[in-house]
C-alpha cells in the first residue's frame, strides 16, 4: 500500500477514511494484476495514441487531473453554493480513479516498452477501472465517473462531478492530441 500512497498523495484530500482506503485498495488491485510498477508510471507516456517522443509521464497527466478538478469542484462551490452541489470526496476519488483501468491494457514488447496490449485492444479503461473499482466496494457514484469520463460517457447523464472529471481529463489530453495533425 505504500507504492500506492507514494504515487497518490492527493489521497489525503479524501476526507472519508473509508472511501480512501476503497479508493487506495483500487490501485493496489490494478498495480497487483498490471506489468506496470510504480516507476514504470512515473516514465511511459501517459497515453499510447501521441506516440513514443511524448514527454509528459502517465502520473504527470493523472496527477494534474487530479489537482484540475479538485480546484474545479471548490470554485463550483465558492461561486454557485448550494445551486449546483459538489461532493468533493466523490470527486477526488473519481480524479484519481478514472484511468486506474489503464493498467490492464498494457503489455511490455521484446524491447521493454509498454504497448497496447490484447485485453486492452477489446475493453477499454472505462470498463476495466468499473470492474476493479467494484471489486474494491467502490461506490456507484465514483464508478460513475470511471466510465463516464471518456468517449464513452458520451451517451448518458453525466453527473456533476463526472462533468468535471471529464473536462479535467480532456483539457488535458487534447492539446496534446491536437498536435498530431
Amino acid at each position: 500500500m505504500e507504492r500506492v500512497k507514494e504515487l497518490w498523495p492527493e489521497l489525503e484530500w479524501i476526507g472519508s477514511p473509508e472511501l480512501r482506503e476503497k479508493t487506495a485498495n483500487t490501485w493496489k488491485l490494478a498495480l497487483d494484476r498490471s506489468v506496470l510498477t510504480p516507476d514504470d508510471l512515473k516514465r511511459i507516456p501517459f497515453t499510447l495514441l501521441c506516440g513514443p517522443d511524448l514527454k509528459v509521464s502517465f502520473m504527470d497527466h493523472k496527477r494534474a487531473v487530479v489537482h484540475i478538478a479538485r480546484e474545479s469542484g471548490l470554485k463550483i462551490i465558492e461561486f454557485f453554493k448550494d445551486e449546483l452541489p459538489v461532493d468533493m470526496d466523490v470527486l477526488i476519488s473519481g480524479a484519481i480513479l478514472c484511468d486506474v483501468g489503464k493498467l490492464l491494457e498494457y503489455e511490455k514488447d521484446e524491447k521493454g516498452n509498454s504497448v497496447q496490449g490484447k485485453y486492452g485492444q477489446y475493453l477499454r479503461h472505462p470498463f476495466s477501472g468499473v470492474t476493479l473499482a467494484e471489486e474494491c466496494g467502490v461506490p456507484a457514484e465514483v464508478c460513475h465517473i470511471i466510465a463516464t469520463h471518456a468517449g464513452e460517457g458520451d451517451m448518458v447523464k453525466r453527473t456533476t462531478e463526472a462533468y468535471i472529471v471529464h473536462h479535467a481529463d480532456f483539457m488535458t489530453f487534447l492539446p496534446f492530441k491536437s498536435r498530431l495533425k
